[in-house]
């Protein structure tokens, strides 16, 4: 069987491209826990990151440090070589639990990011308008977060991020939630944003096989301590139209690997 073809590096080795995000040396506890300890990880610029680990690793701590939602114990988080202190624009956010306002529609749902920044509302609403037909929700500008399913939901929570232009996308396992055909569908969607966005995208997943499908670069975290033990860049696949990845042989033999690297850190 042929090797897939993927780079794969240990941690704390740059990737051959310029980086958007750098990591370096991140340690984080909480009481008597380790949730990171001295975590390095570079995020090159206008690529899709996906961290992967088992529950327990620290992914979405990794994540929310990024954002400046937590402030890690030591080391350094710089974006576009720039330290990072706190929530910044040059970050968005799309949370797990989608973290929409219930009272709001989706206009102004999306163009929330927006209207916080002072934009003129004919403006705000063009733009949101934009990115709601992106994430496939035209015709429910009008809608409020209770007439939506959980999928949709989610789109809206894309579409605002999408729509404050940040340079950086942080992803919180965002189709957890959601059934498996509207997964695929996501993922597909997903790609075609990396794709046409020229944004940086850090992603969390628990799916090996989401990982491997959406992903120019995966971190594989592995708890006790957490640390990067890995990082593979399915080279072949973003070469490759989107129907067709899974159906490679590349794919199926990726993912192997990684479930061979994670089984014995499963409980």
């Amino acid at each position: 069987m042929a090797m897939p073809q993927t780079n794969s590096t240990p941690q704390g080795d740059a990737p051959p491209h310029d980086s958007a995000v750098s990591v370096r040396n991140v340690s984080k506890t909480y009481g008597t826990v380790e949730a990171l300890k001295d975590l390095s990880l570079e995020f090159p610029r206008g690529q899709l990151t996906s961290l992967l680990g088992p529950s327990g690793c620290g992914k979405t701590t990794l994540l929310k440090i990024i954002a400046g939602l937590l402030e890690p114990n030591s080391g350094e988080i710089e974006v576009d070589g720039e330290a990072v202190n706190g929530p910044g624009p040059d970050r968005a956010f799309v949370f797990q639990d989608f973290a929409l306002l219930p009272w709001a529609s989706v206009m102004r749902n999306v163009a929330f990011g927006l209207e916080l920044r002072g934009v003129a509302r004919t403006e705000r609403e063009e733009i949101a308008a934009k990115y709601i037909n992106d994430v496939g929700l035209s015709g429910f500008e009008k809608s409020f977060p209770h007439e939506l399913s959980g999928g949709m939901r989610q789109r809206v929570g894309l579409a605002r991020a999408l729509s404050v232009d940040a340079d950086v996308l942080l992803i919180d396992e965002p189709f957890s939630a959601v059934d498996e055909q509207t997964r695929r569908k996501f993922q597909e969607d997903l790609l075609a944003l990396v794709a046409n966005e020229n944004k940086t995208f850090i992603f969390v997943t628990h799916s090996i096989e989401e990982a491997v499908y959406v992903s120019d670069q995966i971190a594989i975290l592995l708890p006790r301590p957490s640390r990067v033990s890995d990082i593979i860049r399915p080279i072949g696949l973003r070469e490759k139209d989107s129907r067709s990845i899974r159906r490679d042989p590349e794919y199926l033999d990726i993912v192997d690997q990684i479930w061979d690297s994670l089984r014995n850190y499963v409980e």
